[in-house]
C-alpha cells in the first residue's frame, strides 16, 4: 500500500452490484478512499482507461490497479485486518461465503438486476431462483449460528457482508425476501439500516442518469410498481 489513499472506479450506484461490494466494504470500515464514479454506456470502452479488464469496480493502489471485488478485498485486507473476521473459522467462513457469492446465484444475477430505486412485482418466481434464495438463506443462518451476529461472520462487518450487500438491495427492490427465514429477513432489514448501505442508496437514487440495457432487464423481470428515482 503507497502512502496515498485509494482510489475507487465504481459504475451506477443505482445499478453496479458489484461496484457496491468494495465500496460499502471501505466505508463501512472507515477506510480511507477516493471516489471516482463513470456511468455506464451503451460502449464501457472508455472504461479502459482505469480498468485493466474495462469493468468497475478497479482499486487503484499506488501504481498498481487490482480489478476484481474480491481480489479488492484480499488487496485491502493486507494493510486492514477488520475486512475478515479475527477468528480462523469466523474468516474462513466469511472468505467461503464471499467466494460463493462472487461466482455463483446466477438466476438471482440475471432474473433480478439491482436497480435500488425502484419496486419491481415480477411476473414470475422460477425454480433456479426459489433455489438460489434458499441457498443464500442457508449460508446467513450458519453464520448467524455459528457466530452470533448480528452481521454475518459475528459482531463486526466484514468483507462477507459487502459482497451480500447487492442481494439485501435486490431482496427490497423484488420484494422477494418474503420466502426467506426470519432471520434472513431480519438481517436484510439490520443491513438496510446501516449508513454506509443508507448513504450508497440515497445516492443512488439521486442519479438521473439511466442505462438502457438494465432497463430492459427490469421489463423481462416484471412491472414497477414504485419509482424513487430522481427524474
Amino acid at each position: 500500500m503507497s502512502n496515498a489513499p485509494y482510489e475507487l472506479h465504481i459504475g451506477n450506484k443505482n445499478y453496479s452490484s458489484w461496484s457496491l461490494r468494495p465500496w460499502l466494504l471501505l466505508k463501512a470500515l472507515d477506510i480511507p478512499f477516493i471516489e471516482h464514479q463513470h456511468y455506464f454506456q451503451p460502449d464501457n470502452s472508455a472504461f479502459k482507461a482505469f480498468s485493466p479488464n474495462g469493468l468497475v469496480p478497479a482499486l487503484v493502489d499506488g501504481n498498481q490497479t487490482i480489478w476484481d471485488s474480491l481480489a479488492i478485498a484480499e488487496h485491502v485486507y493486507e494493510d486492514h485486518p477488520a475486512v475478515w473476521p479475527q477468528s480462523r473459522e469466523a474468516r474462513s467462513f466469511a472468505r467461503s461465503a464471499a467466494a460463493e457469492m462472487h461466482a455463483s446465484f446466477s438466476a438471482l444475477r440475471s432474473l433480478c438486476s439491482m436497480n435500488v430505486g425502484i419496486r419491481v412485482k415480477m411476473f414470475d418466481t422460477p425454480p433456479a431462483l426459489i433455489r438460489d434464495l434458499a441457498r443464500i438463506d442457508d449460508i446467513w443462518r450458519y453464520g448467524f449460528s455459528h457466530f452470533g451476529g448480528p452481521f454475518l461472520a459475528g459482531g463486526q462487518f466484514t468483507a462477507a457482508d459487502a459482497f451480500y450487500a447487492p442481494v439485501v438491495f435486490r431482496i427490497q427492490t423484488y420484494g422477494v425476501g418474503f420466502d426467506l427465514s426470519k432471520e434472513a429477513r431480519a438481517y436484510v432489514d439490520f443491513m438496510l439500516q446501516q449508513p454506509a448501505m443508507q448513504a450508497w442508496y440515497e445516492a443512488g437514487i439521486a442519479e438521473t442518469e439511466r442505462d438502457a440495457s438494465h432497463e430492459a432487464e427490469i421489463a423481462v423481470a416484471g412491472d414497477i410498481i414504485t419509482d424513487y428515482r430522481a427524474k
